[in-house]
């Protein structure tokens, strides 16, 4: 009887398998076009200030992937809502620290360091007096998050200083946060 060949454990750290991150790296440095990724979103209105968004499939490399999931969205009471689901900003400021926990991980887990904690909290004032038309001179949005990352793990405070710079410098909701993103509306009236 002859042993059967081993196949190497995959190299994984923080939950990433790093060979198959270095593999789409290499891939997309190889082929661009194998890089370009569309998100697409569907949200419909489920009566007072609640909403669901609808998530079926992305394009990565030409590809469609299905990927089904709903994400329901309300307002706080005083704000017109039920309160029964978090609001769209508090989905934004999920979205940014999400994304960024990604980075942090996949950047501790390029460089072999194993996290043991990692959070992100992040916050920032809106003045409902732009929002709600009171005054036009006031912003409708945030002015400014903050944000406070808090790491621990087997890096070095200086690896962690680099992490977090490499994280600002590609996460892509911080880019899409940190500076105006096009918005091309386009309005159909059934």
């Amino acid at each position: 009887m002859s042993a059967q060949p081993k196949t190497p454990e995959p190299n994984v750290v923080n939950g990433i398998n790093v060979d198959d991150l270095f593999a789409l790296i290499e891939g997309v440095r190889r082929e661009p076009a194998k890089g370009k990724t569309n998100w697409r979103v569907a949200t419909t209105w489920q009566g007072q200030a609640r909403s669901r968004a609808e998530i079926e499939s992305y394009e990565i490399g030409g590809e469609k992937v299905p990927r089904r999931f709903s994400i329901d969205i309300d307002e706080p009471r005083e704000l017109g809502g039920s309160n029964r689901f978090a609001n769209p900003q508090e989905h934004l400021i999920a979205a940014l620290n999400a994304c960024m926990t990604v980075g942090y991980v996949a950047q501790c887990a390029v460089r072999g360091i194993s996290l043991e904690s990692l959070a992100i909290e992040t916050d920032g004032e809106i003045d409902l007096r732009g929002f709600l038309g009171v005054d036009p001179a006031v912003p409708r949005g945030y002015e400014k998050l903050n944000y406070t990352v808090r790491i621990k793990g087997s890096g070095t405070k200086a690896q962690f200083a680099e992490i977090h710079e490499a994280v600002m410098a590609t996460s892509p909701n911080f880019y899409n946060m940190a500076r105006p993103v096009a918005l091309k509306p386009a309005l159909i009236v059934e």
